[in-house]
C-alpha cells in the first residue's frame, strides 16, 4: 500500500506520463528510516525537505506541517503492517503536471512508500568494502547539488560502473576535482585525531546522517571535526574513511586502491549514534 496525497491505496497506482518527476526530474525525495513506528531524525528530514522545496520554488501547502506529514508516514506504515518492524520510507514530493521546462503551476503532490528492513538499530559492517574514484562525470559545486532531487543520472551511471568493476561503492568528484561524497552517502576522512568531511559549498548532499554524525563527533573529546575540501591525495594517507547515510548509518571503507583502512573510529561513533537514538 502507498500513500498518495493522503489516500492509502494499492501500490499498483499509475502516474501520468506527464508527471513532472518523470518528465523533468522535477521532484524531491526523503529516504527515512523508522524503527517500530518511530521516525528517526524526523525533524532534520522535515526541515531539509521544506528548505529544498523553497529552493526549487515549489509552493508549500498550508497543511504540510511536521505533524501532518508525520501522521501520513505513520498511516502508511500501519497500512503495510510495519509499525512493529524497521522500515525504509520514501517520501517523494513532485510539482504538479503542466507546462514544459516552465511549469504551469508550483503546486505539489506527494507519495509515500515503505519497505521492511532487516536491521533495527545501526550495526557496523566489517566485511570487505572496496571503493575507487568515479571520474567519468563530475558534480557541480552548487546549491542544487546539495538537494535530494530525482535528478540522479550521475549516481546511476556511477553505480553501474562500480558493479562492472567489482567495487562496493565509488567516490564522486566535483568539477574542482575535490572528493565530494560517495554514490549513496557523505564521506568522512580520519587522520590522527582529525575527522574531515566535504563542505556543502563543494556540492555534497546535505545528508541527514551527515548532520547527526557531525554532532556526535563534536561531542567526543579528543577529535577535531573539519568541514573542508578533500583532495584525492588525502584518501591514501588517511587512517580511516567511512560513508554515512540514513539507512546504513556508518559504513567503514576497508580498501581504496592499495590502501587498507581500520574501522576503530567508525565503530566508536556508531555506538554513540545508537545511544543518541535510544535516548531521543
Amino acid at each position: 500500500m502507498i500513500n498518495f496525497n493522503g489516500n492509502i491505496q494499492e501500490n499498483t497506482t499509475t502516474l501520468s506520463i506527464n508527471n513532472r518527476g518523470f518528465a523533468y526530474g522535477d521532484a524531491l525525495f526523503e529516504t527515512i528510516k523508522t524503527s517500530y513506528g518511530k521516525i528517526l531524525f524526523w525533524e532534520d528530514h522535515y526541515f531539509r525537505l521544506m528548505a529544498s522545496m523553497r529552493i526549487l520554488r515549489m509552493e508549500i501547502p498550508m497543511n504540510f506541517t511536521m505533524e501532518f506529514l508525520e501522521e501520513q508516514i505513520k498511516n502508511t506504515l500501519e497500512a503495510n503492517q510495519l509499525t512493529n518492524n524497521s522500515a525504509r520510507v520514501k517520501l517523494t514530493v513532485f510539482r504538479n503536471e503542466g507546462g514544459l521546462y516552465l511549469p504551469e503551476t508550483n503546486n505539489v503532490s506527494f507519495i509515500i512508500t515503505t519497505k521492511a528492513l532487516e536491521t533495527d538499530f545501526y550495526t557496523i559492517n566489517t566485511a570487505t568494502y572496496e571503493v575507487d574514484l568515479f571520474k567519468d562525470y563530475y558534480i557541480s559545486p552548487s546549491l542544487l547539488s546539495t538537494l535530494k532531487t530525482t535528478n540522479k543520472a550521475l549516481h546511476v551511471v556511477g553505480s553501474i560502473y562500480a558493479k562492472e568493476n567489482k567495487l562496493d561503492n565509488c567516490l564522486i568528484l566535483n568539477t574542482n576535482k575535490h572528493v565530494v561524497e560517495a554514490l549513496n552517502g557523505n564521506i568522512f576522512v580520519v587522520k590522527n585525531q582529525t575527522i574531515k568531511t566535504a563542505p556543502l559549498s563543494d556540492g555534497c548532499l546535505k545528508g541527514v546522517m551527515r548532520t547527526q554524525v557531525i554532532e556526535v563527533i563534536k561531542s567526543v573529546p579528543g577529535y577535531t571535526l573539519i568541514e573542508d575540501s578533500i583532495s584525492p591525495f588525502e584518501l591514501q594517507k588517511a587512517d580511516e574513511i567511512f560513508i554515512t547515510n540514513t539507512i546504513t548509518g556508518i559504513q567503514p571503507i576497508s580498501k581504496y586502491r592499495k590502501k587498507i583502512f581500520t574501522n576503530v573510529v567508525s565503530k566508536s561513533l556508531l555506538q554513540k549514534l545508537n545511544v543518541k537514538i535510544r535516548l531521543g
